[in-house]
């Protein structure tokens, strides 16, 4: 059976994001903030959650789906909106769109306000590729950075464990090595990770810059999108649309608290 055909996609079509679950929701929160003329299709891989537990080769070939998928409904560009992704599969990837990921522009702002003590923390996966540490160290050679892995943040994210004592128990444990180091910065380097900002935010002390890439990707995607003569000229209403793979109730629970809103239009699919 041959693949639908990929749609063409002109400068009203929407932007295509997509994360393993929830957590991209908080770039289509800061690209709905800084491109509020933009529509959005957003693509949750929930029945494959999590992605920062897999290997390179497994991540890639998940992340290549949910391009085609995207392509397929007629996206203009995609949003890479997991860190796990960003790190692992991007580089593999080709694309006749432009295509974002979440790390450089997460490791450009902490580069540029960090006094010199960097912390990261990330998926297993994300840390193992030491992509962050390689990105900064790009740009500022001299950065000490000490990178730790979270790997049960995610699934409290996914649970609506935002702000709950569990939580803050192994916010303790996990952040404990960074506390000892005297960061001063601290990259989010999981999109679900700006979802439990306040437990991060009293773990960590309010000296402590913590980084949140969305808003870093959502200028980069406003930059190139008007450079590149995509952005988009409608007067009409943006509109938003949210495609799940499994969990789509719980999904949907979580997405109106996460968007504050109680419209979201969601989409049950199958990207295999």
């Amino acid at each position: 059976m041959n693949p639908p055909a990929v749609l063409d996609a002109g400068r009203d079509a929407p932007i295509g994001v997509f994360d393993s679950g929830v957590g991209g929701l908080t770039v289509v929160g800061a690209l709905r903030a800084r491109l509020p003329n933009e529509s959005i299709l957003y693509l949750g891989d929930t029945a494959r959650l999590p992605y920062g537990t897999k290997s390179e080769a497994t991540v890639t070939e998940y992340t290549r789906r949910n391009l085609e998928f995207l392509h397929q409904r007629g996206v203009k560009a995609v949003v890479i909106a997991c860190n796990t992704a960003s790190a692992l599969a991007l580089p593999h990837l080709q694309s006749s769109r432009p295509l974002w990921g979440v790390v450089e522009p997460g490791a450009a702002r902490a580069a540029l306000q960090s006094d010199g003590r960097v912390g990261v923390i990330a998926t297993e996966a994300t840390v193992i590729s030491d992509a962050y540490g390689k990105a900064l160290r790009a740009l500022r050679p001299e950065l000490e950075i000490w990178s730790v892995p979270c790997p049960l943040f995610v699934p409290l994210v996914e649970e609506g464990w935002h702000d709950d004592p569990v939580t803050a128990s192994v916010a303790e444990r996990y952040l404990a090595p960074l506390r000892a180091q005297g960061v001063d910065t601290v990259v989010l380097g999981c999109t679900h990770y700006p979802l439990l900002l306040p437990v991060l935010t009293r773990v960590l002390g309010p000296e402590v810059e913590l980084v949140d890439s969305g808003a870093a990707i959502a200028e980069r995607v406003a930059e190139d999108l008007t450079r590149a003569g995509l952005a988009r000229q409608s007067s009409a209403p943006a509109e938003h649309h949210f495609c799940v793979t499994d969990a789509a109730e719980r999904f949907g629970r979580l997405a109106r608290r996460i968007l504050s809103s109680d419209r979201v239009s969601l989409e049950h699919v199958d990207v295999r």
